[in-house]
Formats: C-alpha cells, sequence, structure tokens
C-alpha cells in the first residue's frame, strides 16, 4: 500500500467507530489510532491533578506538556497506565468540555498528523479525522445509528439504565456537534454507514472495498 494511506472513521459517540476501525486496520494491514482516548487521557490527568475541566488555560497546558504513549492497547500518560481510567464515568462526563478546548485540539491534531507520518498513515477514528484533521484522507467514513441502539450497545458491555444512558448519549452528541472549534459533522464528501442493524464483517468488507477503489 502507498505512502500516508489514512482511511478516516468519524462519528458520535457509540456508532461503533472502534470495533468497525480496528477490524478494518487489519483487513488493510495499516495501523489503528483511536484518538478519542487521546482527548480522554488529557481528561484523565486534568481531573487526577485536581484542575477544573473548564480552567482552559491549565487543561490547555496540560495537553502541551503530556508524555503520552498508546502502544498494544495501553495508553500511558505522564508515565501512568490510564487505560482503564479513560473509560471512567468521571472522565466520560468531562471529556466533552475539555475536547471542545481549542489549545487542546490544536495540541491532538498535531500529534494526530505526526502519528500518521510515523506510521505512513492508518485508519484513524475521531468526530473531526475527515474533516479537520485530514481532509485529504483517501477515504472518509462517517459510521453513526440511533441514540438508542448505541445506548443498548453501551448496556450490553458495560450495564446501566438504558433510558439515562440514552439521554446521556443524546448530550455528548450535542455538545459535541455545536462546539465552536471543530464540531462534531458530517463531511461533504463522506461515505455514510448506519451500523445499527448491519454485521461488522458486512461493514468492513463494503469499506475495504470503497478503499481498494480509491487507491486504483
Amino acid at each position: 500500500m502507498s505512502k500516508n494511506v489514512v482511511v478516516a472513521i468519524d462519528g458520535p459517540a457509540g456508532a461503533g467507530k472502534s470495533t468497525v476501525a480496528k477490524a478494518l486496520s487489519h483487513a488493510l494491514k495499516l495501523k489503528y489510532l483511536d484518538t478519542g482516548a487521546m482527548f480522554r487521557a488529557v481528561t484523565s490527568l486534568v481531573l487526577s491533578s485536581g484542575i477544573d475541566e473548564h480552567n482552559e488555560s491549565a487543561v490547555g497546558a496540560v495537553a502541551e506538556n503530556m508524555n503520552l504513549v498508546m502502544e498494544n492497547g495501553l495508553v500511558v500518560a505522564d508515565g501512568t497506565d490510564v487505560t482503564t481510567d479513560i473509560r471512567s464515568i468521571a472522565v466520560t462526563s468531562a471529556v466533552s468540555t475539555v475536547a471542545a478546548n481549542s489549545r487542546v485540539r490544536a495540541n491532538m491534531r498535531d500529534r494526530q498528523r505526526m502519528w500518521s507520518d510515523l506510521n505512513g498513515g492508518g485508519v484513524i477514528e475521531g468526530r473531526d479525522i475527515g474533516t479537520v484533521v485530514f481532509p485529504d484522507a483517501v477515504l472518509k467514513v462517517y459510521l453513526t445509528a440511533s441514540p438508542r441502539v448505541r445506548a443498548e450497545r453501551r448496556v450490553s458491555e458495560a450495564g446501566g439504565n438504558i433510558d439515562e444512558i440514552e439521554r446521556s448519549i443524546a448530550e455528548r452528541d450535542l455538545k459535541d456537534s455545536t462546539r465552536a472549534d471543530s464540531p462534531l459533522q458530517e463531511s461533504a464528501d463522506s461515505v455514510l454507514v448506519d451500523t445499527s442493524n448491519r454485521a461488522i464483517d458486512d461493514i468492513v468488507n463494503s469499506i475495504v472495498a470503497l478503499v481498494s477503489d480509491r487507491l486504483k
């Protein structure tokens, strides 16, 4: 495969981005990057440091000074393994605020582009990958599913009240899609894929075919 092949996978929380992106990276023999985990790592450090997530200057400084290593499924921030903590309720509740911070976003964009250059591209998932970070990606995919389906998936993974989780997902969508800096949105040239009632293998195979066509 040619140098710097980027496949951008965007979409809201619970749409299946991680599952699809991981399978896709294996099928295409490309590295995989979960950019959401990067923002969550910043959030984890912010909270563990006792910093208010609304303190834009302090949060921006955390992102810019953070030593982040993401390898083999582990996320290590400033020498601490935060792989489990970044999925905690506290981090999940605060990450939208941290991710809306322009200094944080600018720093994460730089890190994501550097990662791509080092790895010759990759399957990169997030919320603004095709619209902002890699506007020239070989293929941009926007994954979606109804809030109810996404809530059902979360409950099957970790339990909880489905109605509360559905409300939380809807609130996260609103925050992500209305933030001033790089809001969550479908780009004009992306392929829309609704994962609600489709098997993962079917979705991955269709995306692999699209990538192959683009690279011809």
